[in-house]
């Protein structure tokens, strides 16, 4: 059964909402903080640039962001407001390095209708009072004391009942409001309130200025000497105050956002919705304006917050595209910008539509997005896991082994790549021209197979072949001295660091030998019982040259163990049950912290946290990585040292907040690895796969990668097609040429590997693609692009006319095999039974594909089902399909194959207004609805009377805070089915705010224990700002407000990993389960995405 579900967050949100700029964690730091609708970031300007400081979630959406500093406070105070009427005001504590919070409360009223043009929150620069616009008709004031303490809140009623914005003026005696609405005759003014703290209430303010433009929609206050305010409209800019009115023309645009740049007020900037960035500048005399001047300075993304930091540096935060770090030069480039982009920050938002692919066809899903809005739409493909950029490459077979070089100890680069083959041993190095050539190192034997090489001191480089150990001079290239097997034995396995060498002669013998000065000597060497697997010395203890410590892995009793150096005794033995046998060891240290790897040969790696003081192993964690033997490698990226396993399914491994991360790579698959960090290729990686060897740069290690693909245009639908290796999707748009803005739609085809656009189809004028669909019908073998489109047209309410295109993909072009006229929107459209199933309006139509007498085809229509307002969002499964409606909640149909007719076989009788649906198995289907809730509800087969088999019941209800625009079935991640989390069934999801979040469906037992988990989690872990948890995963519309049930937060969940050790135990004391095997468990689930 699917209803026990687990919500957990693969991509944070994105898209910018808010963002302000002040001196909030010291009174000499400038900040930057942004909201991310549920989350806010903080960050500290430095001549490096802008400094991550603290990234937290907020239990609520943000609608109000503000800085304040109320008198007598050294430094600033955050004012947030959520859309579920909570408030609170942070404070940063330095000692702590986290917000604390200073006041909260709520503001919601028990009457009054929502604003429908959004909240307001805005704060008298003199820190009297804040007040809010949350109701039609209602102002909300909340007053300071006179030491800065929130008061009680009480309401002023408002005349004006189409607000479009509200602000406090500066420099008045008394808190004034101006108000810019909109009366009855869509007219708009402006007017200007006193509040009077003593009557509570409202007095006419000093003036008012009726009859703006029809577009007005924000007022900019300026600050002292002025103290006017600016009126943005779509086509003037006014100026106005008690004693001045100025008026300037401007291009026709919508302004969605501005940024102050001067303290006094005299420039602004303005970001319009074509992300053009223009300078206000306010010209005035002796505190007299004399005028208004605006310059266009270049494009950035479609702005939503403006934010000016320093030194000509802006942060343009955005909805619809990336956010931006920009400089505003003083002189324009060659395309006359002044603006240049330092920074670009990926935002995913919003996610219109996606679909899971396995593109490069190794079993793991990617998600590829149709991101953004307007010139800033985009693709993202999304996948887990670490890429490599391939610098150089050679054909190169049946490679062995790879070390890399350098020409002297204190050399920064490496000069040598040695690859070993079965029976000889070539040397590789970079030339003048940067490309690897192959050279000689003349000490080298290179007519055998090499096992190990590594840089020594002294300029040496030591060579392990099966017959002896080779120490070389790196400067001269000659041999200096040689150390060989005894008679009779040969080498087979081998290791080596700087000055120690540590290798195994058959029979269970281990030798160990100290490299000097143009000398190898044998210290010490001993029997052991069985034959020897692997061996390491890596050192890790405080001298970067000489290991105290050996591991050595086994065969027959299938165990590592610890051996003292330089006396080889033997100090731990840990025995690795089942017969597998250690393929790879490894000693290494992350973030302080000493751990050995151990490495089998069916693909699972062990890891012990070690002491290297005694050897001991503790801590012991298996993870399943593939299914061929490891080899394990240390590399460094970016100043922290990594660890690469390579294998059928290479991985990274890396520590984060001191406990290991695993992050796969995207190569299929890798035999050998080795970090080659020469002056050509710094930070590279040399890679052996089939057949041939790779230099490559790693991607930043961390757990998603996104690719961006911009198109230049708002890509609405997107589909793939597995059999001829496409996508096709469906775009608009905007031409601004004309003098109106008109839309274009296109259908495009695009490769799918490449991502280059194949072909194109133009809709007609007016049509839109609303729907579109890869499929194939019965008795043809096939596969079409269907599309489904609407004629919207200006004077219509809702479309009257639509078209199904039926494509065919021929020599990389779209062909248009049939199309069917319909009589409304197409919004949906789905294979079924090898019919195609279509949403038109407020029914559902079902064709046929039929043949015609000339030989081509046509759809026709079988049946219908009528009864809906819109359907809008249609799954199928078998002969059920689950239809979305605009507002009537998740509907079950049914086709009867006797009677060729489709019926209604149940519903839900809720009034959700729906925004997508997904089936999770037969008898669960799950919605998203637009107030941010996701509820799932079950068919009642077994009900009793026809009236509860009618019903669908709802069976789970949580508060996601996100608008889900599409569910899909599938998984970022590889899916191995040997581990139990490959048996889990996930759905993934994409939201405005740029969110991709997976939706798991648990077996009961574990959520009745994760559940518990949760419990405990939230008397721990205390939301930001006194935000209650469990308010606001509680679902929430103007109806009723539900706790959240068969629902889990897996973000809150897997937020024990992040925990202190004390607070980790507490949680372990009151759920009565060790602390390790918590750890295990949410570890786990954290595999999911």
């Amino acid at each position: 059964m699917s209803i026990w579900n687990y919500v957990v967050t693969a991509h944070k949100p994105t898209n910018v909402t808010h963002s302000c700029v002040g001196n909030f964690t010291a009174p000499q730091d400038l900040n930057l903080i942004i909201a991310k609708c549920t989350r806010i970031e903080i960050h500290l300007l430095t001549p490096q640039g802008l400094q991550a400081t603290l990234d937290v979630p907020v239990y609520g959406r943000i609608a109000t962001l503000e800085l304040f500093r109320p008198h007598g406070e050294p430094q600033d105070l955050l004012f947030i407001a959520t859309e579920r009427y909570k408030f609170c005001v942070l404070q940063w504590d330095a000692e702590a390095a986290e917000v604390v919070t200073r006041a909260m409360g709520d503001v919601s009223d028990r009457i009054g209708r929502p604003t429908d043009n959004g909240q307001i929150g805005i704060i008298d620069p003199d820190c009297r009072l804040i007040g809010l616009h949350l109701y039609d008709g209602l102002f909300k004031v909340i007053p300071f004391d006179n030491k800065g303490q929130l008061k009680e809140a009480f309401n002023i009623r408002l005349e004006e009942l189409q607000v479009l914005d509200i602000k406090f003026l500066y420099g008045c005696p008394r808190p004034t409001i101006v108000v810019l609405y909109q009366d009855n005759k869509d007219a708009r003014h402006v007017k200007t309130y006193e509040v009077t703290l003593k009557d509570k209430d409202f007095i006419e303010g000093p003036w008012s200025q009726n009859n703006l433009d029809n577009g007005a929609d924000l007022l900019i206050p300026v600050p002292p000497p002025l103290c006017g305010v600016l009126i943005i409209g779509e086509e003037t800019i006014v100026y106005c105050s008690a004693s001045a009115f100025k008026a300037i023309p401007i291009r026709p645009s919508v302004t969605r956002a501005y940024g102050r740049v001067d303290a006094d007020g005299s420039r602004y900037l303005l970001g319009d919705h074509n992300g053009l960035l223009h300078l206000l500048v306010i010209t005035h005399e002796r505190e007299k304006v004399t005028g208004l001047k605006i310059e266009l300075l270049g494009e950035t993304s479609v702005a939503s917050s403006i934010s000016y930091l320093d030194n000509a540096v802006v942060f343009i935060g955005s909805s619809y595209g990336d956010s931006q770090l920009v400089k505003l030069n003083l002189h324009p480039d060659a395309k006359g910008s002044y603006v240049e982009v330092l920074e670009r920050y990926v935002n995913l938002g919003p996610i219109v539509d996606f679909c899971v692919v396995d593109l490069e066809r190794q079993g793991q899903g990617q998600v590829v997005t149709c991101s953004g809005a307007y010139k800033d739409g985009s693709l993202r493909i999304v996948r887990n896991g670490i890429g490599i950029n391939e610098q150089a490459s050679v054909e190169l077979q049946g490679i062995k082994g790879m070390w890399s070089l350098r020409s002297a100890t204190d050399d920064p680069y490496d000069t040598f790549l040695v690859v070993s083959f079965i029976s000889e041993t070539r040397i590789l190095a970079m030339n003048l021209e940067d490309e690897l050539e192959e050279t000689e190192i003349e000490g080298f034997c290179s007519n055998v197979q090499t096992l190990f090489c590594h840089d020594a001191v002294y300029d040496q480089l030591v060579q392990v072949t099966s017959s002896s150990v080779r120490l070389v001079s790196s400067t001269s290239r000659e041999l200096r001295h040689e150390w060989f097997a005894p008679a009779g034995y040969s080498v087979n396995v081998a290791t080596a660091n700087a000055t120690q060498v540590l290798l195994a002669t058959g029979g269970g013998h281990l030798v160990y030998i100290e490299v000097g000065d143009g000398v190898l000597t044998e210290v010490k060497n001993t029997q052991l019982e069985f034959e020897i697997s692997c061996l390491d010395i890596n050192p890790i203890g405080d001298n970067p040259n000489y290991s105290q410590l050996a591991a050595v892995g086994m065969w027959t009793d299938i165990s590592v163990r610890i051996f003292s150096l330089p006396d080889l005794n033997l100090i731990t033995k840990e025995h690795l049950g089942g017969e597998i046998i250690p393929r790879s060891v490894l000693l290494c240290s992350f973030e302080g912290i000493s751990y050995l790897l151990c490495a089998l040969g069916d693909g699972h790696l062990l890891n012990f946290v070690l002491n290297t003081s005694n050897g001991d192993l503790t801590d012991r964690k298996k993870v399943s990585l593939g299914t061929q033997p490891i080899a394990l490698r240390t590399f460094s990226s970016k100043n922290a040292s990594h660890v690469f396993a390579a294998s059928d399914r290479p991985t990274v491994i890396y520590s984060s907040n001191r406990k290991l991360l695993y992050s796969n790579v995207n190569l299929k698959e890798v035999s050998y690895m080795c970090p080659f960090n020469s002056a050509a290729f710094p930070d590279s990686l040399a890679i052996a796969k089939e057949g041939e060897l790779t230099i490559g740069t790693i991607d930043d290690i961390q757990k998603l990668h996104i690719r961006s693909i911009p198109l230049g245009e708002h890509a609405r639908r997107i589909c793939h097609q597995e059999q001829t290796r496409t996508f096709a999707i469906s775009s608009l748009k905007y031409n601004q040429t004309s003098a109106e803005d008109c839309e274009v739609h296109f259908i495009r085809l695009l490769d799918d590997q490449t991502f280059e656009v194949l072909s194109t189809y133009p809709l007609d004028q007016y049509e839109s693609g609303c729907s579109i669909l890869s499929c194939s019908f019965s008795d043809d073998n096939n596969v079409y692009y269907c599309v489904g489109t609407a004629y919207v047209m200006p004077e219509e309410y809702e479309p009257t006319k639509g078209r199904i295109l039926v494509f065919a993909v021929e020599d990389g072009k779209l062909q248009l095999i049939a199309e069917k006229e319909t009589k409304g929107s197409v919004y949906s459209l789905n294979s079924f039974n090898g019919k195609l199933l279509a949403a038109i309006n407020q029914k559902i139509q079902l064709y046929k594909w039929m043949p015609r007498d000339d030989g081509s085809r046509e759809l026709q229509s079988e049946c219908g089902h009528h009864g809906h307002i819109l359907a809008l969002y249609v799954q199928t499964r078998g002969d059920f399909i689950v239809v979305g409606d605009l507002m009537k909640s998740i509907s079950l149909l049914i086709y009867k194959h006797e009677e060729g007719a489709i019926e209604e076989r149940a519903r839900d009788y809720n009034a959700n207004w729906m925004s997508a649906v997904e089936i999770l198995d037969d008898d669960i289907y799950l919605g998203a609805e637009n107030n941010f809730n996701l509820f799932t509800v079950r068919k009642n087969s077994e009900g009793a009377t026809d009236e509860e088999r009618g019903r669908l019941e709802v069976v789970g209800e949580y508060h996601l805070g996100e608008f889900v625009n599409r569910f899909r079935h599938g998984s970022l991640v590889m899916r191995l089915p040997d581990s139990d989390m490959g048996q889990i069934p996930t759905v993934i999801f994409g939201t405005v705010n740029g969110v991709i979040g997976v939706i798991a469906s648990l077996p009961h037992e574990q959520y009745v224990f994760l559940e518990k988990l949760q419990m405990n989690l939230r008397k721990v872990i205390k939301g930001v700002g006194g935000l209650s948890h469990e308010q606001w995963r509680s679902f929430y519309n103007e109806k009723k407000t539900v706790d959240a049930k068969n629902f889990l937060d897996g973000d809150l969940i897997e937020s024990f990993l992040d925990l202190g050790r004390n607070r980790m135990e507490e949680i372990s004391k009151a759920m009565n389960v060790a602390v390790d095997e918590l750890m295990k468990r949410v570890e786990e689930l954290t595999r999911l995405h």
